[in-house]
């Protein structure tokens, strides 16, 4: 049994297929996954390697009794093949390469949920299987899976023309299509610079053949590599002079420009792809990159996990991130202190700030004592004062008297 078999497991009754399902956009529910070189470019691999790892460490989190189990799946192993970290990072992969990932569900044999796995197929359709759709994939070894779509999820960007696939990343065609002929120039330009040429005036020649011939002759004794680093001109050459070659590199604001591209199409910045940010810098990226997509992957996972009685129960799958741990250490000792003496914060709660493991009696809040309530505020705090407390409240009431 294969990879195919162990996640797809094939049905025990065959359905009728009663071809494609009708979807409200009229287009033909056929997506085929594009080919191209979105991921084989140095700057846009870059920008989806940095997003999917800044996914991977998203924390999952079951709100509801989880009675299926889904939270100690999702923290392990969520398929044969991977881990909880690795899980986030092909979703989030697929999803920048191709705009669009499904997620399906593996069953057992009781057609219960045991894990999840991004599949990448190579075209997907969406058939109509007793009046219910269905996505039927059909991958690059040849083989056909089908699932409900109801227990199937769909993480997708840049929704237009489909209900369910993104439109693919041919706007960025002509960008890298300019960073390739980007490198090509660069590297012809030290193919060039490194080679030695010579022009000369050439006579006695009678015929184009002669000439040719004896060009020819005077590269391999000169310019070959038993020549001896010494080049000889007979007289019938005159006029001798070498031709001097500079690499001719790509303007620097042209080269910035294009790269610029790049990064707003991804969403993304030269100092998120050098992990130079932190703070607030950080915390504009996981709003505007991570966040969305923790969103997505979060309401799909919860829609194919959960049935519409316990959706209604408020069963949920939440992927979020600990944005306090990316601060900077001085942003974090004020936010520790500051939070933890009000009681907003438990020693745990500091702990996880700085990735250190909780401790005993850690989930206990603390509060300082000289907080009260302006409700309060000129009131004798309830029980017994101490003695410093009566003797200066006895010497206000005193003056007071006089």
């Amino acid at each position: 049994m294969g990879a195919f078999e162990k996640i797809f497991r094939r049905p025990k009754v065959r359905k009728q297929v009663a071809g494609y399902f009708q979807m409200l956009d009229g287009y033909t529910p056929i997506f085929t996954s594009y080919d191209g070189g979105v991921y084989e470019m140095e700057l846009t691999r870059a920008c989806i390697h940095t997003f999917a790892t800044h996914c991977s460490k998203l924390q999952p989190e079951v709100v509801g009794p989880d009675l299926h189990g889904i939270k100690p799946m999702l923290e392990g192993k969520p398929n044969l093949f991977m881990s909880s970290s690795q899980f986030l990072y092909k979703v989030a992969t697929i999803y920048e390469a191709q705009n669009t990932c499904f997620i399906v569900p593996i069953l057992d044999n009781f057609d219960r949920l045991t894990g999840y796995y991004p599949v990448n197929p190579q075209q997907t359709e969406v058939i109509d299987v007793d009046g219910e759709p269905w996505l039927r994939y059909k991958f690059r070894t040849g083989d056909y899976a089908a699932m409900e779509l109801s227990r199937c999820g769909v993480v997708s960007k840049y929704l237009y023309k489909s209900d369910l696939r993104g439109e693919s990343n041919s706007a960025l065609n002509p960008t890298l299509q300019l960073i390739s002929m980007q490198n090509q120039g660069i590297a012809e330009g030290i193919k060039n610079s490194a080679s030695f040429r010579f022009m000369a005036t050439a006579s006695n020649f009678a015929k184009g053949d002669d000439l040719a011939r004896d060009r020819k002759n005077w590269v391999e004794k000169n310019l070959g590599s038993d020549s001896g680093g010494l080049a000889l001109f007979p007289n019938t050459y005159t006029n001798v002079q070498q031709i001097k070659s500079s690499a001719q590199t790509v303007d620097p604001e042209q080269m910035k420009l294009i790269n610029t591209r790049v990064l707003n199409y991804f969403g993304s910045n030269e100092d998120v792809l050098q992990n130079k940010t932190v703070g607030d810098g950080w915390a504009a990226y996981y709003e505007g990159k991570v966040e969305p997509f923790a969103i997505q992957l979060s309401q799909a996972m919860t829609c194919m996990s959960y049935s519409s009685k316990e959706l209604s129960r408020k069963n949920a799958i939440v992927w979020s991130a600990n944005r306090l741990q990316y601060m900077t250490n001085a942003d974090k000792l004020q936010v520790s202190s500051q939070m933890f003496d009000r009681g907003v914060f438990s020693l745990n709660d500091i702990m996880d700030i700085w990735n250190l493991p909780h401790v005993p009696d850690g989930d206990k809040r603390y509060i300082r004592k000289e907080y009260t309530e302006i409700s309060q505020l000129g009131k004798a705090p309830d029980g017994p004062l101490l003695n410093d407390q009566s003797v200066e409240q006895k010497e206000d009431m005193g003056n007071d008297t006089d």
